[in-house]
């Protein structure tokens, strides 16, 4: 946890926030559910325990079976969870006291986890708004319902927007504390990258790369950020098999994160030369996709809207394609009319935290968006996930990718979307190429940005074909 005085804080402002979005005395009260064990065979074999990040954020205890209710019209703050009994010491050992766990976040008021009940039905008999954030776990979900009285399916739908939009702007914009975490984590996945690039190699089953890179994050962090891709057919962008043998002349993509024992992410890809040197087709993508990861880098600073950096690289990414042959006609119009979509069918990056896709859960469109702006309908453009804009604080994926993927292109040529501006005869010989991503993490700072964690990890061609020969 971090020292208490951060979540005293952040109950504070978050309160204020609340308290100023309501007419006095009809704020109501904010009600925090933790999540707790999910069984995975049984009741007392259950899946890693992971708790939900934003509890984490505003009250940093990592337990299961914890809720809390702070009240915005009095202040008060009250921590609802059990003390343990003999038969959980017998399995369990001593534990802290709720009450120790309350002080050392800030809550003096605590309470046996069955007495939330009654103090949230009362506040629904006296009419007082009740404000929570829509759940993302099944028990959460079903908790909620009992305790507000309204059917487990209306339950996301009734989340408080006012609430949903408090923590959001809170969330958004991470504090100095927050980016030393992610600067961890990020040191965590650059060594777990670093396994991989030096255990690739012809021969090996991916299974055997992905259990060494998995293996660094547990043993110094939590573990992964979210699940492992590693894989010879990066044209599949979330292929998370790794059942093949390596093959000479393939391209690896790897996209993979560390979560520190913080629960702070970290998010990087690479695509490596199975047979650890480019041949002269993939160096020639693999230029075209880190010139574009570079260039969204040097736009990105306060002011601009990472929409903005999206479509200067698909113009980019247009550019090099043009250079090769795949795509014909003017730049500008082929950039409007979406043609990159054809070639990377995802957005640019999105925000991250104490999620990997921070705060997903709560609206992509409220996390990513600004009131002003739109979601697109483009492929690519409309799977833009993060199109703000930027401030200091920001934590954002640059991540440009160019992909080949046979259906989607033989879909284009067969409903002629490519409106004149796709070569699909050349792009015949590249039904057997893959993708190619390159990812870093980056912090937008009141200068313009800086990349997250100590070390960059190899990206340029020279640069990633020597570190393979090492």
């Amino acid at each position: 946890m971090f020292e208490k005085n951060i979540y005293i804080e952040r109950r504070r402002e978050l309160l204020q926030k609340m308290a100023e979005s309501a007419p006095a005395g009809q704020a109501g009260i904010l009600l925090f559910v933790g999540n707790t064990e999910a069984a995975a065979q049984y009741k007392d074999n259950a899946y890693k325990f992971r708790q939900d990040s934003s509890w984490l954020y505003y009250f940093g205890l990592d337990e299961p079976l914890m809720a809390a209710v702070l009240d915005v019209d009095d202040g008060t703050e009250t921590l609802f969870a059990d003390d343990v009994e003999i038969g959980d010491i017998i399995w369990m050992g001593p534990q802290p006291s709720v009450a120790s766990k309350g002080a050392a976040v800030g809550i003096a008021a605590t309470a046996p986890y069955a007495a939330l009940d009654a103090v949230v039905k009362k506040a629904c008999a006296q009419g007082r708004p009740v404000h929570f954030l829509p759940p993302s776990r099944y028990y959460n979900t079903m908790k909620l319902a009992d305790l507000v009285g309204i059917p487990a399916a209306e339950v996301p739908a009734r989340a408080s927007q006012a609430l949903v939009k408090a923590v959001v702007s809170m969330r958004l914009v991470k504090r100095p504390e927050e980016i030393a975490q992610i600067d961890d984590a990020c040191a965590l996945g650059y060594e777990m990258h670093t396994v991989a690039r030096q255990a690739v190699r012809p021969g090996i089953v991916e299974q055997e790369i992905v259990g060494k890179m998995e293996g660094v994050t547990l043993s110094k962090g939590w573990g992964v950020s979210f699940p492992t891709i590693l894989t010879q057919h990066g044209e599949t962008l979330h292929n998370h098999l790794h059942d093949k043998v390596i093959e000479p002349g393939k391209l690896m993509v790897i996209d993979a994160g560390a979560e520190n024992n913080m629960h702070y992410a970290s998010d990087f890809t690479r695509t490596l030369p199975t047979g650890g040197r480019f041949t002269t087709k993939q160096r020639e993508v693999y230029q075209i996709v880190c010139d574009c990861n570079e260039l969204a880098f040097s736009l990105t600073r306060p002011g601009i809207t990472y929409r903005e950096v999206h479509l200067a690289v698909a113009r980019k990414m247009l550019e090099g394609l043009q250079a090769i042959g795949l795509v014909k006609g003017d730049l500008d119009e082929m950039t409007a009319l979406g043609i990159a979509g054809l070639f990377q069918p995802h957005g640019l990056g999105h925000n991250m935290g104490l999620d990997v896709h921070d705060m997903e859960d709560l609206g992509e469109n409220l996390v990513g968006y600004d009131p002003d702006q739109t979601r697109s309908k483009q492929l690519g453009l409309g799977s833009l996930r993060m199109a703000r804009r930027l401030v200091p604080g920001h934590v954002i994926t640059d991540e440009p990718g160019i992909y080949f993927i046979p259906a989607l292109i033989e879909q284009w040529k067969r409903e002629g979307t490519g409106k004149g501006f796709v070569n699909f005869d050349a792009l015949a010989s590249y039904y057997d190429f893959g993708g190619i991503r390159l990812e870093d993490d980056v912090l937008v700072t009141p200068e313009g940005a800086r990349r997250l964690g100590p070390n960059r990890l190899p990206i340029f061609p020279d640069d990633v074909e020597s570190a393979m020969s090492c």
